[in-house]
């Protein structure tokens, strides 16, 4: 994405802003950070053993960096016979599980599937491997206790592309 582009975004998404979480950091300041190039992303990531590759956009002429990463399907698990104070428990630690994950880098985005079929939410492990990702994704609670049974799909999408 072009310098011009990413300033425009950064201003978009400050101006919607209602409230500034740290209010040592001015729009300035966020304006002036360095937007990394697309050698230094790619650098970035096969130094730390993420599978990318790029491509040109034919209608931008924008270099597109692809990542791999890991989607992990949290699907019902053979023991559900909890009570409903060990299932709410496990909810709980499920919960933290998952925030430990994003607050430290490992995971994207989660959330529940809508239905009640055997596909019961997703992850997008932000891993340089399969192995990490199937780990981290195993060690959640509700795995542990039978609950949830995880599989996990390498994944690709575009690096800093947000959802819509």
């Amino acid at each position: 994405m072009k310098k011009s582009k990413v300033l425009i975004l950064v201003t978009l998404f400050l101006a919607g802003c209602k409230e500034v979480v740290n209010s040592n950091y001015t729009i300035t300041d966020v304006l002036q950070e360095e937007v990394k190039s697309v050698k230094e992303i790619k650098e970035e990531l096969t130094s730390k053993g993420f599978e990318i590759f790029d491509y040109v956009d034919e209608n931008t002429k924008d270099t597109v960096v692809m990542q791999q990463y890991f989607i992990a399907f949290l699907k019902r698990g053979p023991n559900r016979s909890q009570s409903k104070e060990e299932a709410d428990s496990l909810q709980a630690l499920h919960m933290a599980h998952l925030g430990k994950m994003y607050d430290e880098g490992y995971a994207d985005i989660s959330g529940p599937i809508g239905d009640d079929g055997d596909i019961r939410g997703i992850t997008i492990y932000n891993t340089p491997s399969q192995e990490m990702a199937d780990s981290l994704a195993n060690s959640d609670p509700m795995v542990k206790a039978g609950r949830l049974i995880i599989e996990v799909h390498p994944w690709w999408a575009a690096k800093g592309f947000p959802l819509r």
